[in-house]
């Protein structure tokens, strides 16, 4: 309850932050979501799942620092928040390698979308980063989807695949303002679309705590009667 009580303080901060412009405020409290999800995610059970999962949440804070910086260091956001994709898609694959030629398709449609749509608003010396970011944020979004056929535990699977899934339309909402035509409301979808796919992608590994299904005890030896000669 602490942990959860610490995130949401940290979320509602950031967005009266937002709304009074108030740039410390946003500063200070951007990173506290971040903080409550690695706090939390030491309730899953420890292993490379949880390992890669956690990488990946550094990697988002430091990239989440790095935007918020008085100084213009997109560029460096864009490298930190493409690593914690790699750390994602790594983290997927050690569930499954099945190609999935579905969920291949609908990640690659998303990813060239998006880089269609930014490109056509003129990236300049950023088209090549943004193609790597674009290829990565697919290649992440592709392994989330193909956990859903696989044979693994189906919260995790959703939650994960629905965590992508959110981050994807976050990282596409922050090029479409930046680049293409920003909207007033940009702000505010773009920080809850990627709280709630960071929360998505950790629940992922935390479910798993619940779901193993414990050891069955070995059943009671039978008692039989014997018969002497």
């Amino acid at each position: 309850m602490g942990i959860l009580i610490f995130g949401l303080a940290g979320v509602l901060a950031f967005l009266t932050g937002l709304a009074l412009e108030l740039d410390w405020l946003c500063f200070v409290s951007k990173p506290v979501p971040i903080i409550a999800l690695l706090l939390w995610l030491r309730r899953a059970p420890s292993g490379p799942y949880r390992r890669w999962i956690a990488i990946g949440l550094a990697l988002s804070l430091l990239g989440d620092m790095l935007l918020q910086w008085p100084a213009d260091l997109f560029v460096f956001g864009l490298g930190a928040f493409l690593l914690a994709h790699l750390a994602y898609l790594r983290a997927y694959l050690l569930d499954t390698r099945r190609l999935a030629p579905m969920a291949l398709l609908v990640a690659l449609g998303s990813g060239g979308t998006i880089f269609a749509l930014l490109a056509s608003g003129g990236l300049g010396v950023l088209r090549v980063p943004v193609a790597c970011y674009a290829l990565a944020i697919s290649a992440m979004l592709w392994r989330a989807l193909a956990r859903l056929g696989a044979d693994l535990d189906r919260q995790s699977a959703l939650l994960a695949a629905g965590g992508a899934a959110l981050f994807v339309l976050s990282d596409s909402l922050i090029g479409f303002n930046r680049f293409v035509s920003p909207f007033g409301a940009a702000s505010y979808l773009i920080i809850l679309s990627y709280w709630l796919g960071q929360w998505g992608i950790t629940s992922s590994a935390v479910t798993l705590s619940t779901s193993i299904p414990s050891a069955k005890k070995p059943p009671a030896p039978s008692r039989e009667i014997g018969y002497s000669k």
